[in-house]
């Protein structure tokens, strides 16, 4: 099948690329490589640099022909967008609404769109299933529950089938090291250690040592790359054989405290990682942590790489291969 990446040459993006690829699927990446890198890029993957707020440019690249596209575009800082929310509706919401009409015109008829626990807001229970409540908490977030709502709507009226994979914390690199390209000012935690340990920030700092979790830092739900972008290939052969939408949560269902990831990176790197308690920052919750039972029982998917020892040494790899 002939696949689009829309922001293939992203940190997520690379390894769906890959996923696909080795799957035997033809990929073209479609890229205005603005937080991409070309180092990201492919050499058996086809490459348009283009924008998604070019309705003409996303026309033009869609007419050549695909089977499906994996929509991964967006601006994603939670805290950007609650100081910018204009440019974050016309980058995520806008943008998306390009990318669905140059389907629907080019007669793409599946759309594999890159979600966010962001749509669920602070946890009214957990783990969070696909039908906890949706009060996202951040501007992000809005933006990725109504460009949820969207595709739903053109489900409904233009028969779009979708898949909605709604991602938790995102973590790890490809274990064969097929990906080198970094993240550009990350925002994650484990980048963030990984810079720490590498000498480029001087220390970590921890928002917030006093909440009400085992050891006073917040939990979180890791879930490695390549579990993820596999869950994309296997959504994509999902409604090619059911003709049916989907929507699933994805993550490893182990919550991980800061102090853990840190202790555990220590560990790996053989390195200090200084790190201090500061401020909580506002709207971060104690605790989130996935049911991904829904996405098991319609996929079969499971996060196989997704250990702490798997998440912090892969990356650890990729950071100083970079560094070479």
């Amino acid at each position: 099948m002939k696949i689009l990446v829309i922001g293939g040459a992203g940190y997520i993006g690379s390894h769906v690329t890959r996923a696909f690829l080795d799957n035997g699927h033809e990929v073209t990446v479609f890229d205005n490589l603005s937080t991409g890198s070309r180092e990201n890029l492919f050499n058996e993957a086809g490459f348009i640099h283009g924008d998604i707020m070019r309705p003409e440019q996303l026309r033009e690249a869609m007419s050549r022909g695909y089977d499906g596209c994996v929509h991964l575009a967006a601006l994603k800082a939670a805290g950007q967008s609650m100081l910018e929310p204009a440019m974050y509706a016309k980058a995520n919401i806008c943008g998306t609404v390009n990318i669905l009409e140059a389907a629907m015109a080019s007669g793409i008829g599946t759309v594999i769109f890159s979600s966010s626990a962001a749509v669920f807001g602070t946890p009214r229970y957990l783990p969070i299933d696909e039908a906890h409540p949706k009060d996202p908490e951040n501007f992000y977030g809005f933006t990725k529950l109504e460009i949820e709502r969207l595709l739903a709507w053109y489900d409904r009226l233009k028969g779009l089938r979708y898949a909605a994979i709604r991602y938790f914390n995102a973590a790890g690199y490809d274990s064969l090291g097929r990906i080198r390209g970094l993240e550009r000012n990350p925002e994650n935690l484990l980048p963030i250690v990984m810079e720490v340990a590498m000498g480029i920030r001087k220390e970590l700092s921890i928002f917030g040592g006093d909440y009400p979790t085992r050891d006073g830092t917040c939990i979180r739900d890791y879930v490695h790359v390549t579990d993820l972008a596999k869950a994309h290939v296997q959504a994509f052969d999902y409604i090619l054989s059911h003709d049916s939408s989907l929507s699933v949560n994805l993550g490893s269902e182990v919550g991980v405290s800061v102090r853990e990831m840190l202790d555990a990176a220590r560990q790996v790197t053989g390195r200090e990682i200084p790190a201090r308690v500061v401020e909580r920052r506002p709207g971060d919750p104690a605790e989130l942590v996935a049911s991904s039972k829904h996405g098991a029982d319609l996929l079969g998917w499971k996060p196989v790489h997704s250990s702490l020892e798997e998440l912090i040494g892969s990356t650890w790899k990729a950071y100083q291969t970079e560094r070479q």
